[in-house]
C-alpha cells in the first residue's frame, strides 16, 4: 500500500509541504498582522515550489512574482496606510487547543489513508517539446484579453480606494478630537461660574 520511492523529488515535496503547512498555521496563530502577511508569503513560496515539481514553471513564476511579491507588498502597504491597532484577543483554553490538534491529526491521517488507497488514473504522456509559457501567453492575450484587462482595472480601482480611505481617516479623527475638546471646554464653564459666585 505504501510503495513510496524515496528520491529527491519526494524529499522536495515534503520540504515544500512543511513550508506550506507551517506558514498556514503561523498565519492563523500569530497576533501581529505584518507577521501574518510574512507567513502567507511563505505559503505562496511553498506553492511555487509545488508548481515547479509539477513541471509548471510559468505558474510557479507567476506565483512568486504576483502572489509572494505584489500581493504581499500590497497588503503590507495597506496595513501601513490604515490606522491599524492591535485588538485584544480572548485567551484560548488548553483543552480547546488539544482537541483542535487531535482533530487535525485525525483529519490528516484520514486524508493520507484515502489518498494512498485510491487508484488514480495514470498520468498522460508529457510533451516536452511544447513551450508552456508561450502557449499561455498566446491564450492570455488572444482569447482572454478582456478578463485580463478587467482584472488590472479592478486592482487599480481597489488600490486607489485604499489610498482614498487612508487619507479620509485622519480628517475624521481630527474632527472627532476637536468635537471632544470643545465639549470638554463647554462642560467646565458652569463649574467655573458656580465657583466664582460662591467666592463673591
Amino acid at each position: 500500500m505504501f510503495n513510496i520511492e524515496f528520491n529527491g523529488e519526494f524529499a522536495a515535496f515534503f520540504i515544500f509541504s512543511a513550508i506550506i503547512v507551517c506558514g498556514a498555521v503561523l498565519m492563523i496563530s500569530l497576533q501581529k498582522v505584518v507577521h501574518m502577511v510574512i507567513s502567507m508569503a511563505g505559503v505562496f513560496l511553498g506553492l511555487a515550489g509545488m508548481f515547479v515539481l509539477l513541471e509548471a514553471e510559468f505558474v510557479a513564476f507567476v506565483q512568486v512574482l504576483i502572489y509572494a511579491g505584489a500581493v504581499s507588498i500590497l497588503m503590507i502597504f495597506g496595513i501601513m496606510m490604515t490606522n491599524h491597532q492591535d485588538a485584544g484577543t480572548e485567551k484560548v483554553l488548553p483543552l480547546h487547543e488539544g482537541l483542535a490538534a487531535i482533530g487535525a491529526l485525525a483529519l490528516f491521517g484520514l486524508l493520507f489513508y484515502a489518498i494512498r488507497t485510491t487508484d488514480f488514473p495514470g498520468p498522460l504522456p508529457f510533451q516536452g517539446g511544447e513551450d508552456n509559457t508561450m502557449k499561455i501567453g498566446q491564450l492570455l492575450y488572444t482569447g482572454y484579453i478582456v478578463p485580463f484587462e478587467l482584472l488590472s482595472i479592478l486592482l487599480t480601482v481597489a488600490f486607489i480606494g485604499a489610498i482614498a480611505i487612508a487619507r479620509r481617516l485622519p480628517e475624521k479623527l481630527d474632527g472627532a478630537a476637536g468635537g471632544d475638546t470643545g465639549h470638554g471646554v463647554n462642560s467646565t464653564e458652569p463649574t467655573v461660574q458656580m465657583q466664582t459666585k460662591e467666592a463673591e
